[in-house]
């Protein structure tokens, strides 16, 4: 309903959702609308591109451990799995004073193939080698002062573990799956299918970034190419979840670090606006089909059922069973709780 400046190129359609409108380029999701959250009045950003806003919920820098990181450290790995995956390509993701033990595993093309044993070497003498490196450091941790070795010790431990069993590479290859499945998540998709692999596998806690929106020119032409890819793969992901019978169990969330302008500028483009963004949820047995919070009608500012990324946290941490009143000893030697705003987002959980 706002003047064209705001409004833009792209036009709303209806979903399942009685009363409930989404962009047209959206129109899987619009058919799945029941199982989503919309939150329209997520407030607090800071207007830079900084991921950790989003992976700890504070703006502070290198100040906070990402959420996988408090996973980690309360809840373990299950099995031979990681506890914690990344699959982004920027490092804002920092376990801080938990210890590197609890940073997130990225598998980066060496780290994947260092899974693997090199061929016509047995795992008994792989065994005999562990052994000789664990001799090696405990002599290196007498000379430690620090707890540095405590967190290499367990990369080293999960390492021979993954590499001896297996799992987590088999997890990581897509090229398993049935290609029926490898088509719905579209050619975008692999990494939206691989979350669900290792999800499935055990991991708790999976991260992924998509595409790039920095959009201060050409908005709607970057648009038109990005937000079909994205619409196929993560109905994709939700659907699948679904048939598996793991919805309930998998909480999904999707924002940014920051809205957009809600006027276009002389470029055709968005610029950075802080003062409001959107937000997505689904899964984690929370109540979806549903859109919570408003803003003025030209999407400026929020004017009800505002929430912060710290009420993100806390319904995440909700859905994962963990307590967001935990302390932990930060930098400062003094306990930080996980989170200082502790409730979880109203109407949902």
């Amino acid at each position: 309903e706002a003047p064209l400046e705001y409004r833009g190129e792209l036009r709303p359609i209806s979903t399942n959702v009685d009363g409930v409108r989404i962009c047209e380029l959206f129109p899987h999701q619009a058919k799945i609308m029941d199982k989503l959250s919309l939150l329209r009045a997520v407030v607090g950003a800071d207007g830079s591109h900084s991921g950790y806003q989003f992976m700890t919920a504070y703006r502070q820098r290198d100040m906070r451990p990402a959420l996988g990181s408090v996973v980690s450290m309360l809840e373990g790995s299950a099995g031979d799995m990681p506890p914690y995956v990344s699959l982004n390509r920027r490092n804002s993701e920092k376990p801080v004073y938990l210890g590197p033990q609890h940073g997130p595993f990225q598998p980066s093309g060496p780290a994947l193939n260092n899974m693997k044993l090199p061929g016509g070497f047995k795992t008994d003498r792989f065994q005999s080698r562990r052994n000789l490196l664990a001799g090696f450091d405990r002599m290196r941790r007498d000379a430690d002062a620090g707890d540095s070795m405590v967190g290499m010790d367990e990369f080293s431990r999960r390492a021979f573990e993954m590499i001896t069993a297996g799992t987590v590479r088999d997890a990581f290859d897509t090229k398993m799956e049935d290609p029926r499945t490898v088509e719905a998540y579209g050619k975008a998709g692999k990494r939206f299918l691989m979350a669900r692999r290792l999800v499935e596998a055990g991991v708790r806690v999976v991260t992924l970034s998509f595409g790039g929106w920095d959009t201060h020119s050409k908005n709607f032409d970057k648009m038109r190419q990005q937000l079909p890819q994205l619409d196929q793969a993560l109905c994709a992901l939700i659907c699948d979840l679904e048939m598996r019978g793991m919805l309930d169990d998998v909480a999904i969330a999707m924002w940014g670090e920051f809205g957009r302008t809600p006027k276009v500028n002389k470029n055709a483009g968005r610029d950075h606006w802080p003062k409001v963004m959107s937000a997505l949820l689904a899964g984690g047995g929370l109540r979806h089909g549903q859109v919570i919070g408003t803003t003025n009608p030209r999407g400026e500012y929020a004017t009800g059922g505002l929430v912060t990324e710290k009420n993100l946290h806390a319904t995440l941490y909700h859905v994962l069973g963990v307590d967001p009143e935990k302390t932990f000893i930060n930098n400062a030697g003094r306990p930080s709780y996980i989170l200082d705003d502790r409730d979880p987002i109203r109407g949902l959980v």
